[in-house]
Protein backbone atom coordinates (compact mmCIF):
# COMPACT_ATOMS: atom_id res chain seq x y z
CA UNK A 1 0.00 0.00 0.00
CA UNK A 2 1.44 3.26 -0.79
CA UNK A 3 2.68 5.48 2.11
CA UNK A 4 0.43 8.45 2.97
CA UNK A 5 -3.09 6.00 1.93
CA UNK A 6 -5.36 5.74 4.65
CA UNK A 7 -5.82 1.39 5.55
CA UNK A 8 -9.46 2.08 6.43
CA UNK A 9 -10.37 3.35 3.06
CA UNK A 10 -12.53 0.82 1.17
CA UNK A 11 -11.19 -0.33 -2.74
CA UNK A 12 -14.48 0.98 -4.04
CA UNK A 13 -13.86 4.27 -3.05
CA UNK A 14 -10.10 4.09 -4.09
CA UNK A 15 -11.30 3.46 -7.08
CA UNK A 16 -13.73 6.27 -7.00
CA UNK A 17 -11.47 8.79 -6.15
CA UNK A 18 -8.62 7.58 -8.97
CA UNK A 19 -11.61 8.24 -11.57
CA UNK A 20 -12.37 11.53 -9.74
CA UNK A 21 -8.43 12.38 -10.20
CA UNK A 22 -8.38 11.93 -14.11
CA UNK A 23 -11.63 13.31 -14.67
CA UNK A 24 -10.26 16.55 -12.95
CA UNK A 25 -6.96 16.22 -15.23
CA UNK A 26 -9.51 15.85 -18.02
CA UNK A 27 -11.19 18.68 -17.69
CA UNK A 28 -8.29 20.70 -16.63
CA UNK A 29 -6.84 19.65 -20.23
CA UNK A 30 -10.65 20.32 -21.75
CA UNK A 31 -10.38 23.67 -20.75
CA UNK A 32 -6.97 24.35 -21.57
CA UNK A 33 -8.14 23.62 -25.06
CA UNK A 34 -10.80 25.58 -25.03
CA UNK A 35 -8.82 28.90 -23.98
CA UNK A 36 -6.36 27.79 -26.69
CA UNK A 37 -9.52 27.12 -29.48
CA UNK A 38 -10.69 30.96 -28.18
CA UNK A 39 -7.64 32.38 -28.28
CA UNK A 40 -7.33 31.08 -32.38
CA UNK A 41 -10.69 31.78 -33.03
CA UNK A 42 -10.10 36.06 -31.52
CA UNK A 43 -6.87 36.08 -33.48
CA UNK A 44 -8.27 35.30 -36.82
CA UNK A 45 -11.70 37.28 -36.13
CA UNK A 46 -8.99 40.29 -35.71
CA UNK A 47 -7.24 39.57 -39.30
CA UNK A 48 -10.45 39.64 -40.89
CA UNK A 49 -11.31 42.80 -39.25
CA UNK A 50 -7.92 44.51 -40.47
CA UNK A 51 -8.05 43.08 -43.81
CA UNK A 52 -11.98 44.22 -44.35
CA UNK A 53 -10.03 47.85 -43.13
CA UNK A 54 -7.30 47.79 -45.36
CA UNK A 55 -8.98 46.25 -48.39
CA UNK A 56 -12.23 47.23 -49.84
CA UNK A 57 -15.11 44.78 -50.05
CA UNK A 58 -15.64 43.76 -53.43
CA UNK A 59 -18.76 45.48 -55.63
CA UNK A 60 -19.71 42.52 -57.06
CA UNK A 61 -22.03 41.30 -54.23
CA UNK A 62 -25.35 41.75 -54.84
CA UNK A 63 -27.98 44.38 -56.86
CA UNK A 64 -28.76 47.24 -54.32
CA UNK A 65 -32.29 48.98 -54.24
CA UNK A 66 -33.13 52.80 -54.05
CA UNK A 67 -36.31 53.88 -52.64
CA UNK A 68 -35.98 57.55 -54.49
CA UNK A 69 -39.20 58.24 -56.53
CA UNK A 70 -37.05 58.73 -59.31
CA UNK A 71 -38.92 59.94 -62.48
CA UNK A 72 -37.47 59.37 -66.28
CA UNK A 73 -38.26 61.78 -69.38
CA UNK A 74 -37.41 61.67 -72.65
CA UNK A 75 -36.26 65.28 -73.76
CA UNK A 76 -35.53 65.55 -77.30
CA UNK A 77 -34.53 68.47 -80.05
CA UNK A 78 -36.17 68.97 -82.94
CA UNK A 79 -34.27 71.27 -85.51
CA UNK A 80 -36.70 74.38 -86.51
CA UNK A 81 -38.18 73.28 -90.11
CA UNK A 82 -38.44 69.12 -89.08
CA UNK A 83 -41.84 68.33 -88.42
CA UNK A 84 -43.42 65.05 -87.70
CA UNK A 85 -46.98 63.51 -88.48
CA UNK A 86 -47.14 61.58 -85.04
CA UNK A 87 -48.84 62.26 -81.45
CA UNK A 88 -44.89 61.56 -79.84
CA UNK A 89 -43.60 64.38 -78.69
CA UNK A 90 -41.26 65.14 -76.06
CA UNK A 91 -40.20 67.79 -73.96
CA UNK A 92 -37.25 70.10 -75.67
CA UNK A 93 -33.87 69.64 -74.57
CA UNK A 94 -33.13 73.59 -73.89
CA UNK A 95 -36.48 73.72 -71.73
CA UNK A 96 -35.12 70.62 -69.48
CA UNK A 97 -31.67 72.54 -68.92
CA UNK A 98 -33.20 75.50 -68.13
CA UNK A 99 -35.30 73.24 -65.61
CA UNK A 100 -32.41 72.02 -64.45
CA UNK A 101 -30.44 75.06 -63.85
CA UNK A 102 -33.36 76.40 -61.80
CA UNK A 103 -33.37 73.73 -59.69
CA UNK A 104 -29.51 73.85 -58.68
CA UNK A 105 -29.15 74.36 -55.32
CA UNK A 106 -25.78 73.61 -54.36
CA UNK A 107 -23.83 72.24 -56.70
CA UNK A 108 -23.92 71.65 -60.63
CA UNK A 109 -21.43 69.35 -62.33
CA UNK A 110 -21.42 69.11 -66.30
CA UNK A 111 -19.13 66.54 -68.28
CA UNK A 112 -19.08 67.78 -72.20
CA UNK A 113 -17.08 67.81 -75.41
CA UNK A 114 -17.18 71.29 -76.42
CA UNK A 115 -18.47 74.43 -76.05
CA UNK A 116 -20.41 77.01 -78.69
CA UNK A 117 -23.41 77.88 -76.71
CA UNK A 118 -23.05 81.05 -79.02
CA UNK A 119 -22.77 81.20 -82.30
CA UNK A 120 -19.21 83.24 -82.46
CA UNK A 121 -17.27 80.24 -84.01
CA UNK A 122 -19.63 80.68 -87.10
CA UNK A 123 -18.69 84.61 -87.56
CA UNK A 124 -22.86 84.70 -88.38
CA UNK A 125 -25.81 86.53 -86.36
CA UNK A 126 -27.71 83.46 -86.51
CA UNK A 127 -31.12 84.24 -84.68
CA UNK A 128 -31.36 80.72 -83.83
CA UNK A 129 -28.62 80.69 -81.50
CA UNK A 130 -30.49 82.42 -78.65
CA UNK A 131 -31.36 79.31 -77.39
CA UNK A 132 -27.83 78.59 -76.45
CA UNK A 133 -26.91 81.95 -75.68
CA UNK A 134 -29.63 82.24 -73.24
CA UNK A 135 -28.26 78.84 -71.55
CA UNK A 136 -24.83 79.73 -71.28
CA UNK A 137 -26.26 83.47 -69.70
CA UNK A 138 -28.13 81.63 -66.89
CA UNK A 139 -25.33 79.06 -66.18
CA UNK A 140 -23.25 82.18 -65.69
CA UNK A 141 -25.92 83.56 -63.53
CA UNK A 142 -26.12 80.43 -61.67
CA UNK A 143 -22.10 80.29 -60.92
CA UNK A 144 -21.89 84.16 -59.93
CA UNK A 145 -25.45 84.98 -58.34
CA UNK A 146 -26.80 81.61 -56.34
CA UNK A 147 -23.77 80.65 -54.27
CA UNK A 148 -24.07 76.94 -56.91
CA UNK A 149 -20.68 75.25 -57.15
CA UNK A 150 -20.70 74.79 -61.05
CA UNK A 151 -18.05 72.03 -62.28
CA UNK A 152 -17.12 71.90 -66.02
CA UNK A 153 -15.04 69.13 -67.23
CA UNK A 154 -14.51 69.50 -70.56
CA UNK A 155 -11.97 68.11 -73.37
CA UNK A 156 -9.04 69.33 -74.25
CA UNK A 157 -9.74 72.58 -76.91
CA UNK A 158 -7.78 72.40 -79.93
CA UNK A 159 -5.96 75.65 -80.53
CA UNK A 160 -8.80 75.98 -83.53
CA UNK A 161 -11.83 75.49 -81.31
CA UNK A 162 -13.27 78.57 -79.60
CA UNK A 163 -13.22 78.86 -76.16
CA UNK A 164 -14.94 82.13 -75.18
CA UNK A 165 -18.12 80.62 -73.42
CA UNK A 166 -15.33 78.78 -70.55
CA UNK A 167 -14.19 82.07 -70.04
CA UNK A 168 -17.38 83.51 -69.40
CA UNK A 169 -18.19 80.78 -67.06
CA UNK A 170 -14.76 81.13 -65.25
CA UNK A 171 -15.24 84.68 -65.34
CA UNK A 172 -18.46 84.23 -63.38
CA UNK A 173 -16.75 81.67 -60.69
CA UNK A 174 -17.46 77.98 -62.53
CA UNK A 175 -14.45 75.61 -61.89
CA UNK A 176 -13.12 74.33 -65.40
CA UNK A 177 -10.96 71.44 -66.26
CA UNK A 178 -9.55 70.47 -69.72
CA UNK A 179 -8.91 66.90 -69.59
CA UNK A 180 -6.01 65.92 -72.12
CA UNK A 181 -8.48 62.35 -73.29
CA UNK A 182 -5.55 62.99 -76.26
CA UNK A 183 -2.43 61.86 -74.26
CA UNK A 184 -4.40 60.08 -71.86
CA UNK A 185 -6.07 57.40 -74.31
CA UNK A 186 -5.28 59.23 -77.53
CA UNK A 187 -8.98 59.58 -77.89
CA UNK A 188 -11.62 63.01 -76.64
CA UNK A 189 -14.25 63.62 -73.97
CA UNK A 190 -16.96 62.96 -75.77
CA UNK A 191 -19.60 62.78 -72.85
CA UNK A 192 -22.61 64.94 -72.82
CA UNK A 193 -24.69 64.36 -69.00
CA UNK A 194 -25.54 67.01 -66.22
CA UNK A 195 -25.50 65.99 -62.40
CA UNK A 196 -27.31 68.70 -60.25
CA UNK A 197 -27.77 68.61 -56.50
CA UNK A 198 -26.33 65.17 -56.70
CA UNK A 199 -30.11 64.16 -57.26
CA UNK A 200 -30.91 64.78 -60.45
CA UNK A 201 -29.28 63.89 -64.26
CA UNK A 202 -29.27 64.28 -67.97
CA UNK A 203 -27.69 62.60 -70.20
CA UNK A 204 -27.75 62.65 -74.11
CA UNK A 205 -26.87 63.01 -77.45
CA UNK A 206 -26.62 66.34 -77.25
CA UNK A 207 -23.67 68.53 -77.14
CA UNK A 208 -23.15 72.24 -75.11
CA UNK A 209 -23.56 73.79 -78.69
CA UNK A 210 -26.49 75.89 -79.63
CA UNK A 211 -26.77 73.86 -82.67
CA UNK A 212 -27.48 71.08 -80.73
CA UNK A 213 -30.64 73.34 -79.45
CA UNK A 214 -32.25 74.52 -82.74
CA UNK A 215 -29.93 72.46 -85.87
CA UNK A 216 -29.29 69.20 -85.04
CA UNK A 217 -31.55 66.60 -83.98
CA UNK A 218 -30.48 65.04 -80.56
CA UNK A 219 -32.37 62.84 -77.89
CA UNK A 220 -31.17 62.49 -73.97
CA UNK A 221 -32.94 61.65 -70.73
CA UNK A 222 -33.43 63.79 -67.77
CA UNK A 223 -34.08 61.78 -64.56
CA UNK A 224 -35.31 63.94 -61.29
CA UNK A 225 -35.34 63.34 -58.02
CA UNK A 226 -33.15 60.27 -57.97
CA UNK A 227 -29.89 60.61 -56.07
CA UNK A 228 -29.23 56.50 -56.10
CA UNK A 229 -28.30 57.44 -59.94
CA UNK A 230 -26.93 60.94 -59.72
CA UNK A 231 -24.62 59.83 -56.88
CA UNK A 232 -23.84 56.87 -59.08
CA UNK A 233 -23.11 59.19 -62.71
CA UNK A 234 -20.99 61.51 -59.72
CA UNK A 235 -18.45 58.93 -59.25
CA UNK A 236 -18.12 58.87 -63.45
CA UNK A 237 -17.63 62.89 -63.75
CA UNK A 238 -15.19 62.37 -60.35
CA UNK A 239 -12.97 60.37 -62.80
CA UNK A 240 -13.01 63.35 -65.20
CA UNK A 241 -12.52 66.06 -62.58
CA UNK A 242 -9.43 64.17 -61.08
CA UNK A 243 -7.75 63.62 -64.80
CA UNK A 244 -8.54 66.97 -65.16
CA UNK A 245 -5.40 68.00 -63.00
CA UNK A 246 -2.49 68.92 -64.19
CA UNK A 247 0.05 66.11 -64.91
CA UNK A 248 -2.29 63.18 -63.65
CA UNK A 249 -2.30 59.66 -65.17
CA UNK A 250 -5.13 56.96 -65.21
CA UNK A 251 -4.85 55.13 -62.01
CA UNK A 252 -3.76 51.43 -62.71
CA UNK A 253 -6.23 50.36 -60.24
CA UNK A 254 -8.91 53.20 -59.29
CA UNK A 255 -9.59 53.95 -55.46
CA UNK A 256 -12.51 52.61 -53.78
CA UNK A 257 -14.89 55.31 -53.90
CA UNK A 258 -14.72 55.41 -57.79
CA UNK A 259 -16.28 51.59 -57.54
CA UNK A 260 -19.51 50.91 -58.09
CA UNK A 261 -22.43 48.10 -57.16
CA UNK A 262 -24.35 48.79 -60.02
CA UNK A 263 -23.52 47.01 -62.97
CA UNK A 264 -25.19 44.75 -66.22
CA UNK A 265 -25.42 41.75 -63.38
CA UNK A 266 -26.24 43.87 -60.40
CA UNK A 267 -28.04 46.43 -61.76
CA UNK A 268 -29.90 49.24 -59.33
CA UNK A 269 -33.42 48.20 -58.68
CA UNK A 270 -35.38 51.57 -58.30
CA UNK A 271 -38.95 53.03 -59.10
CA UNK A 272 -38.88 54.99 -62.25
CA UNK A 273 -42.24 56.70 -63.42
CA UNK A 274 -43.62 54.27 -60.43
CA UNK A 275 -42.85 51.30 -62.24
CA UNK A 276 -39.89 48.75 -60.51
CA UNK A 277 -36.91 49.10 -63.00
CA UNK A 278 -33.26 47.70 -63.02
CA UNK A 279 -31.06 50.14 -64.33
CA UNK A 280 -27.63 50.73 -64.26
CA UNK A 281 -24.80 53.60 -65.59
CA UNK A 282 -22.22 52.13 -68.18
CA UNK A 283 -18.66 53.72 -69.08
CA UNK A 284 -15.68 53.70 -71.51
CA UNK A 285 -13.05 53.15 -72.42
CA UNK A 286 -11.97 50.59 -70.41
CA UNK A 287 -9.13 52.49 -68.29
CA UNK A 288 -12.11 54.53 -66.60
CA UNK A 289 -13.99 51.94 -65.58
CA UNK A 290 -13.33 51.63 -62.02
CA UNK A 291 -14.30 48.39 -59.91
CA UNK A 292 -18.08 47.10 -61.16
CA UNK A 293 -18.91 49.59 -63.99
CA UNK A 294 -19.87 48.04 -66.59
CA UNK A 295 -17.92 49.04 -70.14
CA UNK A 296 -20.06 50.92 -72.73
CA UNK A 297 -19.20 47.96 -75.70
CA UNK A 298 -20.25 45.39 -73.04
CA UNK A 299 -23.42 47.31 -71.97
CA UNK A 300 -24.27 47.51 -75.72
CA UNK A 301 -23.45 43.73 -76.58
CA UNK A 302 -25.64 42.33 -73.53
CA UNK A 303 -28.83 44.32 -74.59
CA UNK A 304 -28.43 42.96 -77.99
CA UNK A 305 -27.63 39.29 -76.81
CA UNK A 306 -30.33 39.54 -74.35
CA UNK A 307 -32.60 40.64 -76.99
CA UNK A 308 -35.84 38.24 -78.04
CA UNK A 309 -37.97 39.97 -80.72
CA UNK A 310 -36.35 42.95 -82.17
CA UNK A 311 -32.85 45.61 -81.87
CA UNK A 312 -33.76 49.16 -82.79
CA UNK A 313 -30.34 51.54 -82.98
CA UNK A 314 -30.74 55.26 -83.89
CA UNK A 315 -26.91 56.37 -83.95
CA UNK A 316 -25.18 59.05 -86.33
CA UNK A 317 -22.12 56.95 -87.27
CA UNK A 318 -22.25 53.18 -87.88
CA UNK A 319 -18.39 51.77 -88.38
CA UNK A 320 -16.93 48.13 -87.80
CA UNK A 321 -13.82 49.78 -88.00
CA UNK A 322 -11.24 51.99 -85.50
CA UNK A 323 -12.55 55.08 -87.46
CA UNK A 324 -9.64 56.92 -86.75
CA UNK A 325 -6.90 54.88 -86.27
CA UNK A 326 -3.50 54.48 -88.15
CA UNK A 327 -2.87 52.00 -89.98
CA UNK A 328 -6.68 51.35 -91.18
CA UNK A 329 -8.51 48.24 -88.71
CA UNK A 330 -11.37 46.42 -89.07
CA UNK A 331 -13.28 45.72 -86.05
CA UNK A 332 -16.59 43.69 -85.72
CA UNK A 333 -17.71 43.31 -82.25
CA UNK A 334 -20.88 44.79 -82.89
CA UNK A 335 -21.23 44.05 -86.02
CA UNK A 336 -20.83 40.41 -85.95
CA UNK A 337 -23.24 40.53 -82.91
CA UNK A 338 -26.04 42.16 -84.41
CA UNK A 339 -25.50 39.29 -87.04
CA UNK A 340 -25.47 36.62 -84.74
CA UNK A 341 -28.83 37.70 -83.21
CA UNK A 342 -30.60 37.84 -86.38
CA UNK A 343 -29.48 34.36 -87.42
CA UNK A 344 -29.31 32.29 -84.15
CA UNK A 345 -33.19 33.94 -82.56
CA UNK A 346 -34.35 35.41 -85.72
CA UNK A 347 -34.44 38.82 -83.87
CA UNK A 348 -35.66 41.75 -86.10
CA UNK A 349 -32.59 44.29 -86.58
CA UNK A 350 -33.46 47.86 -87.72
CA UNK A 351 -30.68 50.84 -88.20
CA UNK A 352 -31.42 54.38 -88.62
CA UNK A 353 -28.33 56.21 -89.61
CA UNK A 354 -27.41 59.83 -90.22
CA UNK A 355 -26.75 61.36 -93.75
CA UNK A 356 -25.74 64.65 -93.65
CA UNK A 357 -22.73 66.58 -95.54
CA UNK A 358 -19.94 64.69 -93.33
CA UNK A 359 -21.05 61.20 -93.43
CA UNK A 360 -18.45 59.01 -94.31
CA UNK A 361 -18.64 57.39 -97.70
CA UNK A 362 -17.01 53.99 -96.42
CA UNK A 363 -19.79 53.73 -94.27
CA UNK A 364 -22.01 52.79 -96.70
CA UNK A 365 -20.57 49.60 -98.18
CA UNK A 366 -20.67 48.45 -94.35
CA UNK A 367 -24.15 49.27 -94.09
CA UNK A 368 -25.33 47.36 -97.13
CA UNK A 369 -23.30 44.22 -96.05
CA UNK A 370 -25.33 44.50 -92.67
CA UNK A 371 -28.82 44.94 -94.61
CA UNK A 372 -27.64 42.12 -97.28
CA UNK A 373 -28.96 39.49 -94.32
CA UNK A 374 -32.51 39.99 -95.07
CA UNK A 375 -34.20 36.88 -96.07
CA UNK A 376 -38.10 36.54 -95.55
CA UNK A 377 -37.78 33.21 -96.98
CA UNK A 378 -34.99 32.46 -93.87
CA UNK A 379 -36.68 34.70 -91.61
CA UNK A 380 -33.68 37.01 -91.57
CA UNK A 381 -34.45 40.50 -90.70
CA UNK A 382 -31.68 43.33 -90.94
CA UNK A 383 -33.03 46.43 -92.63
CA UNK A 384 -31.19 49.79 -92.88
CA UNK A 385 -32.42 53.35 -93.03
CA UNK A 386 -30.65 57.16 -93.81
CA UNK A 387 -32.12 59.73 -92.05
CA UNK A 388 -32.03 63.15 -93.94
CA UNK A 389 -32.31 66.36 -91.59
CA UNK A 390 -33.59 68.81 -94.32
CA UNK A 391 -31.66 72.04 -94.98
CA UNK A 392 -32.85 75.25 -96.89
CA UNK A 393 -29.95 77.20 -98.68
CA UNK A 394 -29.92 79.33 -95.79
CA UNK A 395 -29.29 76.22 -93.29
CA UNK A 396 -26.89 74.74 -95.27
CA UNK A 397 -24.40 77.55 -94.96
CA UNK A 398 -24.45 76.56 -90.85
CA UNK A 399 -21.39 74.78 -90.25
CA UNK A 400 -21.86 70.97 -88.79
CA UNK A 401 -25.58 71.46 -88.20
CA UNK A 402 -28.66 69.40 -89.71
CA UNK A 403 -27.90 65.99 -88.61
CA UNK A 404 -29.53 63.48 -87.01
CA UNK A 405 -27.19 63.14 -83.51
CA UNK A 406 -29.04 60.45 -81.43
CA UNK A 407 -27.13 57.44 -80.10
CA UNK A 408 -29.82 54.88 -78.69
CA UNK A 409 -31.13 51.57 -78.91
CA UNK A 410 -33.96 49.93 -78.00
CA UNK A 411 -34.94 46.19 -77.78
CA UNK A 412 -37.98 44.54 -76.98
CA UNK A 413 -36.55 44.57 -73.28
CA UNK A 414 -34.18 47.56 -73.16
CA UNK A 415 -33.80 51.58 -73.25
CA UNK A 416 -29.99 52.17 -73.67
CA UNK A 417 -29.42 56.34 -74.25
CA UNK A 418 -25.56 56.95 -75.00
CA UNK A 419 -23.51 59.15 -76.23
CA UNK A 420 -20.97 57.64 -78.48
CA UNK A 421 -20.89 57.37 -81.91
CA UNK A 422 -21.00 53.47 -82.97
CA UNK A 423 -17.38 52.55 -84.39
CA UNK A 424 -14.62 51.24 -82.33
CA UNK A 425 -12.76 54.27 -81.08
CA UNK A 426 -15.34 55.39 -79.47
CA UNK A 427 -15.37 52.58 -76.81
CA UNK A 428 -11.80 51.59 -76.41
CA UNK A 429 -10.54 55.48 -76.81
CA UNK A 430 -12.81 57.96 -75.87
CA UNK A 431 -14.57 58.86 -72.83
CA UNK A 432 -18.45 58.20 -73.20
CA UNK A 433 -21.11 56.79 -70.93
CA UNK A 434 -24.86 55.49 -71.06
CA UNK A 435 -28.08 54.92 -69.17
CA UNK A 436 -29.59 51.79 -69.53
CA UNK A 437 -33.29 50.79 -68.42
CA UNK A 438 -35.09 47.77 -68.23
CA UNK A 439 -38.39 47.53 -66.64
CA UNK A 440 -39.84 44.14 -68.30
CA UNK A 441 -39.78 42.68 -65.11
CA UNK A 442 -43.21 44.52 -64.07
CA UNK A 443 -46.42 45.64 -64.71
CA UNK A 444 -46.59 49.41 -65.49
CA UNK A 445 -50.21 51.69 -65.85
CA UNK A 446 -48.54 53.82 -68.35
CA UNK A 447 -45.90 53.46 -71.46
CA UNK A 448 -42.67 52.26 -70.22
CA UNK A 449 -39.25 53.86 -70.85
CA UNK A 450 -38.42 51.43 -73.47
CA UNK A 451 -41.94 51.81 -74.99
CA UNK A 452 -41.68 55.41 -75.30
CA UNK A 453 -38.37 54.91 -76.60
CA UNK A 454 -39.67 52.76 -79.31
CA UNK A 455 -42.29 54.79 -80.39
CA UNK A 456 -39.86 57.36 -80.90
CA UNK A 457 -37.89 55.26 -83.45
CA UNK A 458 -40.80 54.21 -84.96
CA UNK A 459 -42.08 57.74 -85.74
CA UNK A 460 -38.78 58.33 -87.17
CA UNK A 461 -38.09 55.37 -89.00
CA UNK A 462 -41.86 55.36 -90.89
CA UNK A 463 -41.36 59.57 -91.38
CA UNK A 464 -40.75 60.80 -94.85
CA UNK A 465 -37.10 61.53 -94.11
CA UNK A 466 -36.00 58.19 -93.71
CA UNK A 467 -35.33 56.51 -96.47
CA UNK A 468 -34.49 52.29 -97.63
CA UNK A 469 -30.70 52.13 -98.03
CA UNK A 470 -30.08 49.77 -101.42
CA UNK A 471 -27.24 49.56 -103.60
CA UNK A 472 -28.69 52.73 -105.95
CA UNK A 473 -28.48 55.24 -102.96
CA UNK A 474 -26.30 57.83 -103.79
CA UNK A 475 -24.57 59.40 -100.70
CA UNK A 476 -24.02 62.86 -103.01
CA UNK A 477 -27.79 63.30 -104.23
CA UNK A 478 -29.48 62.39 -100.66
CA UNK A 479 -27.46 63.67 -98.43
Amino acid sequence: MPMGMNADVPYEKLASMKMLEEETQHHYKTQKLYWFVLLVSALLLAVLVLQALLVPLPVHIHGQSCSDPCRLVLVESIPEGLSFNSSTTNPSIYQTWLDLIGEARSSLDIASFYWTLTNKDTGTQEQTANQGEHVLAELARLSQESGVSVRVAVSMPQESQPQEDLIVLQNAGADVRKVNMRELTTGVLHTKFWVVDRKHIYIGSANMDWRSLTQVKELGAVVYNCSCLAEDLGKIFQAYWYLGEAGKTIPSHWPSNYSTPYNKDTPMELSLNGTPSSTYLSSSPPGLCADGRTEDLDAILSVIEDAQQFVYIAVMNYLPTMEFSHPKRYWSDIDTQLRRVAYERRVRVRLLISCWASTQPVMFPFLRSLASVNDPKSRLDIQVKLFVVPASPHQKEIPYARVNHNKYMVTDKVAYIGTSNWSGDYFLHTAGSALVVNQTAAQSTGPSVQEQLQAVFERDWDSSYSSPLSQHTNRRSLC
